[in-house]
């Protein structure tokens, strides 16, 4: 939404029906021509002049709006209508009540329009919710802040009220027994799309981020309360847009320990996968582009320890080597058929760039430790472990250079795996030997109608081990499961 030029202060009120659902309706609507920027919680109040009805719901809100004064109050006596409220007597019951309190610093003194509203120094229920979101907020006529109008009135009648809408809850079936006795390794929440922020306070920015929320269930519950996932999201939702987390995996962190706690699980695991733009610059023609790629971030808790994972996709390009061989040995018959010798055609053949098929692929390297691990750092050795990276932004010189490279690096799906350990494992030495790793390569084949795809997960001490044991296999293929499996 764009930036909108004016600041208001408005309040719902409602005694009639479901006065909640009332409210937040009226909210709803409200947002189609302003943005909601702060609510109250809910005050419950007696209704004016002691008539006998029921009991007032307030709410207090700020909005921004593009609207001026008049044409904000049409549109709020507009929100009314549209609820069923109809014009009636002074202080009559009604499923909706929406005042204009303020309008920027204005002060307007109008037939149809009185701005600041002129009793709402006088009411607690009104003074209450505005005290709870603006409490700073200078009254432009009286020069006193809200919190100080409060103050002075008697609010022994307002009371802040749960916000919640009323059922009966008889029992609590998730909490209960299961229909049929089987556990279940995890239940939760996948693909909860939202925006976060990561860096630091100097230098921060935001991501379109997915994540997914899992608990360990209780073999002896039926459930897990749904709902309490997104909660834990929305009630830090504020903080992780406007406060900077220094990294994704301890977010992820920060999450699944506030899904331990309100799902009371034993042990919970969040996945965050956010989508981040880093700056390239193409091997030839040096021109400056912007690509994405994704960040990972996995953690694992039980409340007490905790495991983070670290990790990336990245794309990049392919080259069969055994279609490449077969293009060799083709060039090299035909050479021989034309006269030369079979020396002199294993020359030609090895300057060369032997055709072959290729196909874009996608790597994904996770690391698990303690030591930590910089995230653009693992795009390049996902990179490197191609046939070739790839760029959004290509000139002739960089598709030269690209396709020549990717053709003189002809890499199985098996070789990139290979090829990811191997980089990570040269480029850090000290990464201590318990460190989780997984990489992964999917190749999407060009000539067949299926993918290559080829994983290795396992400990950075078994890995290195087998390197320097030249090939000897050590079967230590510890999964991401059992890794995060505390």
């Amino acid at each position: 939404m764009k930036d909108q030029g004016h600041v208001a202060f408005i309040l719902l009120g409602a005694n009639l029906g479901d006065r909640q659902s009332n409210i937040l309706q009226a909210l709803q609507y409200i947002q189609v021509r302003a943005n909601i920027a702060k609510v109250s919680s809910f005050y419950e109040t007696e209704p004016l002049e002691g008539s006998d009805q029921p009991e007032y719901l307030n709410m207090a809100c700020q909005i921004e709006t593009n609207d001026g004064p008049k044409e904000l109050l049409q549109f709020l006596k507009w929100v009314e209508r549209r609820m069923g409220r109809t014009v009636s007597e002074k202080y009559a019951p009604r499923p909706i009540d929406i005042d204009l309190l303020l309008y920027d610093d204005l002060i307007i003194r109008e037939s149809d329009l009185w701005i600041p509203h002129p009793r709402m120094h006088e009411r607690a229920f009104t003074l209450i919710p505005l005290t709870e979101i603006a409490h700073d907020l200078v009254h432009p006529v009286l020069n006193e802040t809200i919190e100080a109008l409060a103050k002075k009135i008697d609010a022994s009648t307002v009371k802040k009220v749960n916000r919640s809408l009323k059922f009966n809850l008889e029992r609590d079936i998730q909490g209960g027994q299961p229909s049929i006795n089987i556990g279940l390794s995890r239940v939760g929440i996948t693909n909860l799309n939202r925006v976060i922020r990561l860096g630091s306070e100097d230098k921060a920015a935001l991501f379109y981020a997915n994540l997914d929320f899992f608990a360990y269930l209780d073999p002896s519950k039926a459930g897990v309360h749904m709902s309490r996932f997104a909660d834990v999201l929305e009630g830090m939702l504020e903080e992780i847009s406007l406060e900077p987390t220094p990294d994704i995996e301890s977010l992820a962190d920060r999450l699944a320990l506030q899904v331990v706690q309100s799902q009371r699980a034993k042990k919970a695991e969040v996945h965050i996968k956010a989508r981040y733009p880093m700056e390239r610059v193409t091997p030839i023609s040096a021109k400056k582009t912007e690509e994405l790629f994704t960040f990972i971030g996995i953690a694992s808790t039980n409340g007490t320890t905790s495991r983070r994972i670290i990790g990336v996709e990245a794309e990049g390009m392919t080259t069969c080597p055994c279609a490449q061989d077969m293009m060799a040995a083709h060039s090299r018959m035909l050479l021989e058929e034309a006269g030369y010798s079979k020396d002199d055609a294993l020359k030609i053949v090895s300057l060369i760039p032997m055709a072959t098929h290729n196909q874009r692929a996608r790597g994904t390297l996770l690391v698990g430790s303690n030591m930590p691990v910089r995230a653009e750092h693992l795009v390049h050795i996902v990179e490197a472990s191609m046939s070739s990276e790839t760029y959004e932004l290509l000139k002739r010189p960089d598709e030269f250079f690209v396709v020549n490279k990717a053709h003189q690096n002809a890499r199985f799906a098996e070789d990139v795996v290979r090829h990811m350990f191997f980089n990570l494992v040269e480029i850090y030495p000290d990464l201590p030997d318990e460190t989780f790793v997984l990489a992964r390569e999917e190749s999407f084949e060009s000539i067949h109608q299926h993918n290559a795809f080829a994983e290795r997960s396992g400990l950075l001490g078994d890995l290195r081990a087998e390197l320097r044991n030249k090939g000897e296999a050590i079967q230590s293929n510890v999964t991401l499961e059992e890794w995060l499996n505390l």
